[in-house]
């Protein structure tokens, strides 16, 4: 007596086209943060090695599909630079133009600090991804003490830099120069801030 068996799903002919996996940037955040949560200091100075292609950077690419590989591995090497000597990992918040309301000082934040300012205008202007003013927008988060901008809207972002009709760019500059909500009197007499960063 022959035992029934499934049969096996016919091999696709040389000729087709290969399976295309989607991007999961939801998934490329988690991975990272669970990367910080439970110290893999080595996986993650791997990740800080943009020269040269690892494990890492293979790994943090496969989150990106097929399409979508360089984006995913070089928003991890972002998160890396972000999180280095951290022990508590940042989901991040926001899109890029929010974060970069956050970089300054005492004397200014944002639009009002012109380091700040000059470092939005550079990443905007770029019609290339403008992969070394982010690393530079993110050392200055870092170095500032602010959220980054949410790992994974940030990634969504880069795979649409070149639609036209998205206006990535364009929406990080408006994110940036939006004016902040005006002190509103508490009861009791205080006043409260909304721009506080979270």
């Amino acid at each position: 007596m022959t035992e029934d068996r499934p049969l096996a799903p016919p091999a696709p002919p040389h000729d087709a086209a290969p399976t295309a996996f989607p991007h999961d940037s939801a998934a490329l955040t988690n991975w990272l943060t669970t990367l910080v949560r439970n110290r893999e200091y080595g996986i993650l100075a791997d990740l800080r090695r943009a020269r040269t292609p690892t494990r890492a950077h293979i790994r943090a690419g496969w989150y990106g599909g097929d399409a979508h590989r360089e984006i995913f591995e070089r928003v991890a090497f972002l998160f890396a630079v972000y999180h280095q000597g951290r022990s508590v990992p940042s989901f991040g918040h926001g899109s890029l133009g929010t974060a970069a309301r956050r970089i300054g000082d005492g004397a200014g934040r944002g639009p009002d600090n012109p380091g700040a300012q000059r470092l939005l205008d550079r990443v905007v202007a770029s019609r290339r991804i403008p992969w070394r003013h982010l690393q530079h927008a993110v050392i200055r988060m870092r170095s500032c003490d602010v959220p980054p901008p949410s790992w994974s809207q940030l990634a969504e972002d880069l795979i649409l830099w070149h639609d036209r009709k998205a206006r990535i760019a364009y929406y990080w500059a408006v994110e940036f120069h939006t004016p902040v909500p005006r002190s509103r009197t508490a009861p009791g007499g205080r006043t409260t801030r909304k721009d506080t960063p979270a």
